[in-house]
């Protein structure tokens, strides 16, 4: 398992599996193959749910993004 986490404030936004996090990797722009660190905005989500994304992991960045247009996420090991 992998932590989720909103980079600028270091809050949890959930456990995610490597199915999710891989998700992740192949629809976000990493800066090199290290990257954890991802950018996130409401119109990417409403593309991802089209594509039939993951439907939990959907539903906490969406929880995570709230009223924001944005935001950065960070994963680590658990």
């Amino acid at each position: 398992m992998k932590s989720l986490h909103d980079k600028s404030s270091g809050e949890l936004i959930g456990e995610i599996n490597e199915k999710q996090i891989q998700f992740l990797i192949d629809k976000l722009v990493e800066e090199d193959s290290t990257d954890q660190d991802y950018y996130i905005n409401q119109d990417q989500l409403e593309q991802f749910e089209k594509n039939e994304g993951d439907k939990t992991l959907l539903q906490m960045l969406k929880d995570a993004l709230g009223t924001n247009d944005d935001m950065d996420i960070v994963w680590t090991k658990s």
